[in-house]
């Protein structure tokens, strides 16, 4: 036993010795000079390529390295020079002369001798156990040639056993794990978690945004405890989560071989590394090894007002529905971001008033700093005759992916103080609502502005007492979906009267289930069952479709079933109709309701056919690999056969996120009195009321009203013209998503996607007495245009790709009413037109000279229009509408 501990003893001592023999990192040797072969890689192309017609370049050169100094009290410690000799670059696809930038182009031309000079310039790098402990350069470089020089000096980096770290290279401070086999080693380095100051934004939501993945690997091989090779390289994939096909890659790759080992100098004879360095040269200086931000500057673009000269003629109000009123408003909200407050403001002042609120889209939307101040300097809101920049305004503030905490301020204390519009100051607290919601999604729930913002809402609708004001705050409430709203919305869903009651259930019917507990159910099953007060048949089936989407209990669907055939007649048409949505469409209440259906109290002939004509029905427009998209129709009648409430929805989604593109109701009240109908229960004293509520991309926009009061109906149906009335029109920034990335080569990339919608949506409804007939028709007009450009910008030239996605489209829903006879007949239909779509990618290649290389692909098609199938029933009742409109028009009586 004690021979057995004291060989023990031995092998460990002998251990010892030899690791503190020799470095943990890699170890050169003295007077030798290294010379290694470099090659630095950059590609662009779309995500699936092959990268062998990809856009981009390669900068190959000679790397000599040598051992300087090494501490005598730690081997560990050793300083190094690397010096870059004999640059070449040339592009990385094998191309035909006529193709190829820089054929006939010395490096010096291409680079520039100052540049090339700087890059030739030695650095040095003190190594501590492998890792980089300081990084020695001259101060006054260029910092393009600085940051590839880091690009060369992470590579020597590394670690020769198994295990993660964090560490800190060119890309900053990063997780590393480091796998050890033999002479191998692989450095995984986590992109993710490197810390550094990062630029860009995202879209606030996830459908509309971009997903990106990073990866980046390094194998060392070595021989004699030295680098024999290094082979890197760095992935960057970025896909538009709504469209994947659209997307593009960065592909960046390093070498490094040794090539021989000559004779060297000797080491520099010193204790400190301060005195090798100031012996070497007295004007290296310490700099951090992580890359410094750098910006080429644009020599020949042009001004923001010459900008806006060229794309003027498509930003007409008359031109809006097409995509190149779309494309143009990106590639302006491109230029205000790097314009000045007074730049923006001189467009603004000289422009005429028919494209003052296109101009006001994209400045609002441009979400700089210089943006905000010039566009609230130049609006004024004690001034009505401006209201329409206002609303454009205070919409494209609603619609912002990246709201600045100051413009929430800013809206906050213009609510505050004198606005001269009374609409206008409604769309001002309804706006403030989003945003608060778009900061809490993002955390900053507890901001100073947010904190506000809330107290602001939350106490002013405590002390309103006109019926105006609640439905503000309630509209601001519903955009917000603040979790300590509820208990407040539940109290004005019950204990409200008419518009106010309807209001807080579709505010409640916004929030996620998971917010939905059970003191909002019981609320929801009172009002349904009538338990304390009658309701009018639009909140009680708003809250039945709550109850119902919310993870609903055997007995709460139970009780909804046995109440049909106790309700309205049209209730319980438009109550059978939902029930039978759930289970055609599969939704998650499917199978409670089947269970309840087994019992035949519940599901016998006399409750399911029950007449009427209210509906409801969900469909697909799309079902994609990436994203799916849905429509819902509804449709709720009064008992005399006038409009209660329609309902289009269009809702996106993927397995992670959802987005409620569209919401269109039009709600009508208190008519029966002009055909002498007998109104429904708790409908006895309604005034005449008809208007339209819009969602536009998760964001409530201010209801607008037809008409208001028997008076204001009769004077509007003397005077109809037919026309819609338009409830939002104007530019949308959809996709808005920005990253700049450090390249661990040196070169700074960037990708950019930006999406616009040039948007009309429009609604009418119309009476006719005569006819006994009325009709509602929302009309939707869009125009969509997606642009990325995802970009590598050296310090010599540019490399990139751009991806360009247009459409145009038309989305109308009708619904037509005969009320002559009961049943009265119901026609509803959705038609899409003929939509064009062209898509086009470009690889290009550019040096400041001019000289280009650019590759273009496109498609184009155009995709059928189409006519929305809904229930068989409906189908069956428009062959009726749309044949006694035949048959009456060929008679005289």
């Amino acid at each position: 036993m004690i021979l057995l501990t004291v060989l023990f003893l031995c092998i460990i001592s002998t251990y010892s010795a030899s690791v503190k023999g020799h470095t943990t990192g890699p170890s050169l040797n003295n007077d030798k000079l290294y010379k290694f072969a470099y090659s630095a890689e950059v590609y662009v192309d779309r995500v699936k390529a092959s990268l062998q017609k990809s856009a981009g370049y390669r900068i190959s050169s000679g790397v000599d390295v040598n051992l300087l100094w090494r501490n005598p009290d730690n081997d560990d410690d050793q300083l190094i020079k690397i010096a870059i000799k004999d640059v070449q670059v040339e592009s990385v696809s094998e191309r035909p002369a006529d193709k190829n930038i820089f054929k006939g182009k010395s490096t010096e031309k291409i680079i520039g001798k100052e540049y090339l000079e700087a890059l030739q310039r030695p650095i040095v790098l003190e190594l501590v156990r492998g890792k980089v402990k300081t990084f020695y350069s001259y101060q006054n470089e260029p910092g393009f040639t600085q940051n590839i020089k880091r690009g060369l000096a992470s590579l020597f980096q590394v670690q020769l056993h198994s295990g993660s770290s964090s560490e800190v290279d060119i890309s900053g401070k990063c997780n590393t794990t480091y796998h050890v086999r033999q002479d191998q080693v692989t450095k995984i380095k986590d992109l993710d978690s490197c810390e550094r100051q990062k630029k860009g934004f995202t879209s606030h939501n996830r459908i509309l945004d971009v997903g990106t993945k990073g990866t980046s690997a390094t194998v060392y091989m070595l021989e004699d405890s030295f680098i024999k090779s290094i082979k890197a390289e760095e992935n960057y994939v970025f896909l538009l989560n709504y469209r994947r096909k659209t997307g593009s890659k960065i592909v960046s790759k390093q070498r490094l071989e040794l090539k021989s080992v000559q004779a060297g100098l000797g080491l520099i004879a010193a204790k400190q590394v301060a005195s090798v360095i100031k012996t070497l040269d007295p004007n290296y200086v310490a700099m951090p090894l992580e890359a410094e931000p750098v910006k080429s500057e644009c020599k020949k673009c042009p001004s923001l007002s010459e900008h806006w000269q060229s794309i003027r003629e498509h930003m007409h109000p008359d031109k809006l529905s097409k995509a190149e009123a779309a494309k143009s408003f990106l590639s302006f909200i491109q230029n205000i971001r790097k314009a000045t407050k007074e730049d923006i403001l001189k467009i603004i002042r000289s422009e005429k008033k028919e494209f003052l609120p296109q101009i006001v889209d994209a400045v609002t939307s441009a979400q700089t700093p210089e943006s905000l101040e010039a566009i609230l300097e130049f609006l004024d809101f004690k001034d009505a005759s401006t209201s329409i920049l206002q609303e454009r305004f205070l919409y494209a503030c609603g619609f912002a992916s990246h709201p600045s905490e100051t413009l929430l301020k800013s809206l906050t204390e213009t609510f505050k103080g004198d606005v001269a519009n009374e609409e206008i100051r409604e769309t001002l607290v309804i706006v403030m609502g989003a945003l608060v919601r778009k900061f809490c999604d993002r955390g900053g729930c507890k901001l100073p502005a947010v904190m506000e913002a809330k107290r602001l809402i939350l106490n002013r609708l405590e002390k309103a007492k006109k019926d105006d004001n609640v439905q503000m705050y309630l509209l601001a409430l519903k955009n917000a979906l603040l979790p300590e709203a509820i208990p407040v919305l539940l109290k004005y869903a019950e204990s409200g009267e008419g518009p106010i009651s309807s209001l807080a259930a579709t505010a409640l019917q916004r929030y996620d289930p998971s917010f939905l507990t059970k003191e909002v159910k019981e609320t929801m099953n009172r009002i349904y069952h009538q338990t304390r007060k009658v309701h009018e048949k639009t909140v009680r089936t708003t809250a039945a479709a709550i109850i119902l989407n919310s993870n609903p209990s055997y007995m709460e669907v139970k009780n909804i079933l046995l109440s049909i055939g106790e309700l309205p007649m049209e209730m319980n048409k438009y109550m059978l109709s939902m029930i039978q949505d759930i289970l055609h469409f599969e939704m998650p209440a499917s199978k409670t309701v089947r269970k309840v259906l087994k019992d035949m109290r519940a599901h016998n002939y006399d409750r399911f056919s029950k007449m009427g004509s209210s509906s409801a029905y969900t469909g697909y427009i799309t079902r994609g690999p990436d994203v799916s998209s849905t429509y819902s129709l509804d449709i709720l009648y009064s008992g005399s056969g006038i409009l209660r409430r329609s309902n289009m929805n269009i809702h996106v989604f993927d397995r992670n996120a959802e987005l409620h593109a569209i919401q269109v109701v039009i709600e009508a009240q208190g008519l029966e009195s002009i055909i002498a109908a007998t109104p429904d229960e708790g409908e006895e004293n309604l005034d005449s009321f008809a208007g339209m509520s819009a969602i536009l991309f998760d964001f409530q926009l201010r209801p607008v009203t037809f008409f208001q009061g028997y008076g204001d109906l009769m004077s509007k149906m003397l005077s109809a013209t037919g026309d819609p009335m338009n409830v939002v029109k104007g530019l949308v920034l959809l996709t808005d998503y920005l990253q700049e990335i450090q390249l661990q080569s040196g070169p700074t990339a960037s990708a950019e996607f930006l999406g616009g919608l040039a948007i009309d949506i429009s609604g009418g409804m119309e009476f006719s007495l005569w006819y006994r007939e009325s009709k509602t028709n929302v009309k939707n007009r869009v125009a969509v245009f997606i642009a990325g450009n995802t970009e590598v910008d050296s310090f010599f030239m540019k490399t990139g790709m751009e991806s360009t996605l247009e459409a145009e489209t038309a989305l109308d829903f009708i619904s037509t009413v005969q009320f002559s006879q009961y049943p009265f007949l119901v026609c509803m239909q959705m038609d899409r037109v003929d939509s064009p779509f062209r898509a086009h990618v470009t690889k290009y290649e550019s040096l400041p000279s001019g000289r280009r290389y650019t590759a273009r692909k496109g498609k184009a098609a155009t995709l059928a229009g189409n006519e929305y199938p809904l229930h068989k029933e409906n189908s069956n009742m428009c062959k009726r509408v749309f044949g006694s409109k035949s048959d009456s028009a060929g008679s005289w009586f």
